[in-house]
């Protein structure tokens, strides 16, 4: 009986936390559908009275955010591919090849993981304006290409690989780079998707640093076209809430479609050794 108490105890918590989670995005979808005014009216609407797609209309019309929509979509899938290859090959490096040095740097880029990036913000631009990239594409691409957390990630799960599958795809004739693409890119196929997953939503998502980058606002991401836009049309919650949505759907769908990866990623990379 207790036991059973408590099952429904810890089912009614985790429904309230996912209904507190789940209230304000549906109300920001109901919201960008309503027509102007009505989200500020007291006390709230939680449904338009006539739903309505002209706040969708306008940002793509009248404030052509389909160009900052397009740079993120492309600024964030370069990023991904690029990053979840170079973290790919060297996560797999630092766990299965013998170098000199190589447990002392790894424990010195965990060690970097602890500096907030803000931190290093300041010398990563005048590095940047030295190369000649700043307000260019080069300069958001940059700096995003290998994390040390993706390196960390696919160091772990790669140690799990049994050393034999990779000595027999060796006894096989199969050299090093083949070897990865064939054998070990496969195996890992769960942690590379929880990767790429972290590393589009945060490209996707990041503000500040093509804030600071990017001057040209034909350049600019959809974050950073929004934070513009609040500066316009503050008073507008409809417009905002559709300029919202806009932002979150891809993530969400993103998600949606690799949750499954995602989920087997971090639940076999926390128990894998």
């Amino acid at each position: 009986m207790k036991g059973r108490l408590a099952s429904v105890a810890v089912h009614a918590a985790l429904l309230a936390a996912t209904a507190l989670t789940l209230v304000p995005l549906v109300w920001m979808v109901s919201a960008s559908l309503m027509p102007t005014g009505e989200a500020s009216m007291v006390p709230p609407r939680w449904l338009p009275s006539v739903p309505t797609l002209a706040h969708y209309h306008e940002l793509f019309a009248r404030l052509d955010l389909a160009r900052a929509f397009l740079n993120s979509l492309l600024l964030s899938l370069v990023v991904t591919a690029v990053s979840v290859t170079l973290n790919a090959l060297a996560g797999y490096g630092f766990a299965r090849f013998e170098f000199a040095g190589r447990d002392r740097t790894f424990r010195l880029l965990l060690a970097a993981l602890v500096v907030p990036g803000q931190l290093g913000m300041l010398p990563l631009f005048l590095m940047l304006r030295e190369l000649g990239m700043v307000n260019t594409y080069w300069g958001v691409l940059v700096p995003g290409l290998a994390s040390i957390f993706g390196i960390f990630l696919v160091r772990q799960y790669a140690l799990s690989i049994p050393q034999s599958l990779l000595d027999a795809a060796r006894v096989d004739g199969a050299g090093e780079l083949r070897l990865f693409w064939s054998v070990v890119v496969p195996v890992c196929k769960p942690v590379l998707v929880t990767l790429a997953i972290f590393t589009f939503m945060g490209t996707w998502n990041d503000f500040l640093w093509p804030l600071i980058v990017l001057s040209d606002s034909r350049l600019q991401t959809l974050p950073v076209a929004l934070a513009n836009l609040l500066g316009e049309h503050v008073q507008d919650t409809e417009l905002m809430m559709a300029g919202a949505v806009v932002t979150v759907l891809p993530v969400v769908g993103v998600f949606l479609a690799l949750q499954r990866s995602y989920i087997t990623g971090i639940v076999t990379g926390g128990v894998k050794q």
